[in-house]
Parts: structure tokens; C-alpha cells; sequence
């Protein structure tokens, strides 16, 4: 498991249940992918969630879950808008 810490602090993972995430304060968690079969029963892994292209198709779905996360680690987990501080979105609040 890869634990991303970006310089304000907010932690970016693949959540898995290898460590227990709580410990890290109150985690958010979003869907970035899907892998579903098509109706000849191969495996495709979604990834538009999170502006990505859809992988496939695979012949199981082991193999389309293990590409899934590998696209995942290298594309979104440590992209640069993943650097970005959280509420850099927002406006600029006067002082």
C-alpha cells in the first residue's frame, strides 16, 4: 500500500484493509473506478471516475482489478492534482 502525504498534511491512498486509515483521523472515501464484465463475460476496469480511460478488455478479473491498480498508482495517486492543496478551488478570502 502506497501512502501519499502532500506538504498540507492530507494522506492519498488505495484503500485496502492492510492498515486500519481511522488512525490517521476521519477518512474520506470515494469511488475511483469500476470493473464490470461486458455481456461476453470480459472484464473492463472504468476508470472516468477520476478522468481516466476504460482498460481492457480482460479475460478475468483478477487481471482487470490488478490493472485497474496499476493504473491507479501511476496515474491518479500521485498526479499533479493530487499535490494540490485541497482548497485551492476556493476563491482567495480577503484578509
Amino acid at each position: 500500500m502506497h501512502l501519499i502525504v502532500d506538504a498540507w498534511g492530507t494522506l492519498r491512498c488505495l484503500y485496502t484493509e492492510e492498515i486500519d486509515l481511522s488512525g490517521f483521523g476521519c477518512p474520506v472515501i470515494s469511488r475511483a473506478s469500476t470493473v464490470e464484465p461486458d455481456t461476453d463475460g470480459r472484464w473492463w476496469a472504468d476508470m472516468k471516475p477520476v478522468n481516466g480511460p476504460c482498460l481492457g478488455p480482460f479475460p478475468r478479473r483478477s487481471e482487470a482489478l490488478q490493472a485497474e491498480q496499476e493504473w491507479l498508482e501511476s496515474n491518479w495517486l500521485v498526479s499533479p492534482s493530487s499535490r494540490r492543496r485541497p482548497d485551492d478551488s476556493l476563491p482567495e478570502q480577503p484578509h
